[in-house]
Parts: structure tokens; sequence; C-alpha cells
């Protein structure tokens, strides 16, 4: 088990996308819910962005789910680098929605600090694919000969 969440990319961004969907979707709710209780006329307004602001991240997630899938099937260096820079790109965004965040919205506080941890284990395991140029992530580490025995 631990093997699989060092080497297996794809694995790590299917987590990302499901609970990042889900977390986005709860963020919507919660949003919806709490314009519609304080200022009703406002109610409407709020759903529709809401809603397309879910479809897109969980359109983006699934992206970088088929790309990291891509990339862990292939090997290839420029799907790799691809998918570092959307990562690198998702880690950024979630940094700023922490650091500019509501004080009130704390759902959306827990969701961008997963968000950018995730985000940080993509592009570590990312990076090792990268530098094994093609091969596999964990065959970089050098492997001890055994001595041999002569008859």
């Amino acid at each position: 088990m631990k093997r699989l969440f060092r080497y297996e990319v794809s694995i790590i961004t299917f987590v990302q996308f499901v609970l990042l969907s889900f977390l986005s979707l709860a963020s919507s709710i919660s949003s919806i819910v709490s314009t519609c209780v304080h200022d009703s006329g406002s109610c409407v307004e709020n759903m529709l962005p809401s809603i397309i602001l879910f479809i897109l991240i969980a359109v983006w997630f699934g992206f970088v789910w088929v790309l990291s899938y891509s990339v862990q099937e292939r090997r290839s260096r420029k799907l790799t680098a691809v998918l570092i820079i959307a990562e690198i790109g998702i880690a950024g965004i979630a940094y700023f929605s922490v650091k500019h965040h509501n004080n009130n919205d704390w759902l959306s506080v827990i969701t961008s600090i997963i968000d950018f941890v995730l985000a940080l284990w993509v592009i570590v395991l990312a990076a090792r694919i990268f530098m094994a140029g093609g091969g596999r992530a964990g065959s970089q580490r050098r492997r001890r000969r055994r001595p041999t025995t002569s008859s």
C-alpha cells in the first residue's frame, strides 16, 4: 500500500478529482444556501455562477486526472511537464484562496488546503517520473549487488 501512493500519480489525481469535486459541490451548496437565507433576492443570481463554477472545477480536475493517467502509462516527459505545470497552477490558486479567504467560509479554506497538499504531492510524483526519463519512477535507485560465490 505504501508503494502504491509513492509511485501511482494517476491514483492520487483520481483522489484529487473525487475529493475536490465533492468539496466544491459542498462549498457551492453552502454558498447558495447562505445567500438564499440572508438575501432571498440574490438567491437565483448566486445559484447560476455557483453551478457553473462547480462544473468547471469538476471538468478541470477530470482533465488533470486523465492527463496523469496518460503520464503514468506513456511516461512521456512532455505530458509530465504539462501535468506539473497544471498542478503548479492548482497549487497557486489554492494558496491564493487560503491567503485571501472570507472569514466566514471555513469549508472553502479546508478545501483549498487539501487541494494545495494534493497538488504538491502530485508535483513531487510527477517530478520523479520526469527525472526518470521515461522509465519507472523507482528505477533511479541503485540496487545493491549481491556477492557472487565462486566454486
